[in-house]
């Protein structure tokens, strides 16, 4: 359940994304577009983000932080390219900026999400 109220997230995120960030565009598919590349990105980001992390963890340190936001971009960029080479979804991002300004949206719409989730706990 949660995987789904997170992947909910990140597709509402990649749409408010697209809204904004010129570079990112959704062709065709429209809702399916969405669908499969916030599957596909929630999924990178539980397995794949953490591994590049590990590995990365001296430049993390040394550029305080901001290098996390470069391994952002990058698995925001191999999302699309996955959705659009694999799945033949109309997602695409064109460039490192539209990649880091789409992955910046999803991560404060996904912390923002999270905070009001712990606060209806509380």
């Amino acid at each position: 359940m949660k995987f789904v109220t997170r992947w909910l997230v990140i597709m509402l995120a990649l749409f408010l994304a697209v809204w904004i960030v010129p570079g990112i565009e959704v062709s065709g598919n429209g809702w399916i577009a969405y669908a499969v590349m916030a599957a596909i990105l929630a999924l990178l980001n539980a397995t794949l983000l953490p591994v590049l992390k590990f590995f990365s963890c001296g430049l993390i340190i040394l550029t305080l932080g901001l290098f996390s936001l470069v391994l952002n971009a990058g698995v925001f960029l191999l999302s699309s390219n996955i959705a659009q080479n694999v799945f033949h979804v109309g997602f695409s991002v064109n460039g490192f900026w539209p990649a880091l300004f789409g992955s910046i949206i999803v991560s404060i719409v996904t912390i923002l999400f999270s905070r009001e989730k712990r606060e209806e706990k509380k």
